[in-house]
């Protein structure tokens, strides 16, 4: 008896003394925080951000860490920053704009809607945004011009501007030197374009304003900066502002393509080319030798784009983001993404390479994508 009793107890004994088994899949620090806070960011700041998430579900202590200030700070000391690609949609059927991320894992991609960020608001133009550093700035249009926000990228916050100095329509923004140019007619008097400066170190808009009477028409189809200037397009024409002297001009060469949507990466122009006349092509425009060139190796991909009526182009990191529709509009149109790395090679040619392409969501409109350091 005394034997079995020993026995019995060692058994329970054992039981309770056991350690409790940490998940194969989970590793072991994340079970503990015994660990110096400042040796938990550091390690945490090194992770990449779309695994965040996950990671707040850990603790309420990890759940801090990641949301805040701190751990950006480190990312960005030890140099661990990433871009991310954020993207408004537009719900066709709650006509709602809200703020999304495409998440990165390895070879796959996930849109993820940001559930901190409010709808945002909505007037009777199209606004604009733009992106500088971790943060997104929209401006509102017309007479919707008092509203101006940004969106913290780090907290997910939104935070209120001041509203731009002159009501401004069928506007466009870029960022060139820490300061956002945004251009547009002046509601005021239509026949003038005017151009308004936000300083996004003192989060203010500048003084400096310049107007000029260029006939333009409406700049629907987007804004890039190359060099130092901003290049916008509308119906007819390409034209160039130079904030070194506050001076408007053309540019013949630009203008001898339909360049809509387009965005810079390395210093070249690209845009995709989907009029229903003309061959769909990937095309390059190189400043420097004033030429266009077709990106090569993308004829797998541009198969799957034909029968789209529309697409938009961004920067990503360094590599372009091509969206375009699939589908059509009675049954849903789908928005695909996707996504191009670039080399130049010998004699100026650009070849590209699909490293990703799939499917984002289904119901949606594509306002715009925008590149945040994070």
């Amino acid at each position: 008896m005394l034997r079995r009793g020993f026995l019995l107890r060692s058994k329970t004994s054992s039981k309770t003394l056991a350690p409790k088994e940490v998940p194969p899949s989970e590793p072991p620090f994340l079970t503990t925080t015994s660990l110096p806070h400042d040796i938990v960011v550091n390690i945490l700041a090194r992770v990449p951000r779309s695994h965040y998430p996950k990671l707040s579900l850990v603790s309420k202590y990890f759940r801090s860490i990641v949301r805040s200030r701190e751990i950006y700070a480190r990312r960005s000391s030890l140099g661990c920053t990433e871009h991310c690609l954020y993207l408004i949609l537009s719900n066709l059927r709650t006509k709602e704009n809200r703020c999304y991320i495409l998440l990165r894992n390895g070879s796959h991609r996930r849109l993820v809607l940001v559930p901190s960020l409010p709808a945002l608001p909505r007037g009777p133009y199209r606004s604009c945004f733009a992106a500088a550093g971790s943060k997104i700035y929209m401006f509102g249009d017309g007479n919707d011009g008092s509203t101006a926000l940004s969106i913290d990228c780090e907290s997910h916050t939104v935070r209120s501007l001041p509203s731009m100095p002159e009501p401004l329509v069928y506007t466009v923004a870029d960022v060139i030197d820490g300061r956002i140019y945004a251009i547009g007619r002046d509601n005021r008097d239509l026949d003038k374009m005017m151009v308004v400066l936000f300083n996004t170190e003192t989060q203010t808009w500048e003084p400096e304003k310049t107007t000029s009477d260029v006939e333009a028409g409406d700049m629907y189809h987007g804004s890039v900066v190359m060099a130092g200037k901003m290049y916008t397009k509308d119906f007819d024409s390409s034209y160039v502002y130079e904030p070194e002297g506050r001076k408007w001009g053309t540019d013949e060469v630009m203008n001898s393509k339909e360049w809509r949507y387009g965005c810079v990466v390395d210093d070249v122009l690209y845009y995709y080319e989907c009029e229903e006349d003309c061959v769909k092509e990937l095309r390059a425009f190189d400043r420097k030798e004033r030429c266009w060139r077709v990106v090569k190796g993308l004829k797998a991909l541009l198969a799957e784009t034909r029968s789209s009526l529309w697409s938009k182009t961004g920067s990503y990191g360094g590599k372009l983001a091509l969206f375009f529709p699939k589908g059509d509009e009675r049954r849903g149109e789908e928005i695909w993404c996707a996504e191009i790395s670039l080399e130049r090679r010998q004699g100026g040619e650009i070849w590209g390479k699909v490293e990703w392409c799939g499917r984002l969501v289904t119901g949606f409109q594509l306002k715009e994508s925008l590149d945040v350091v994070v």
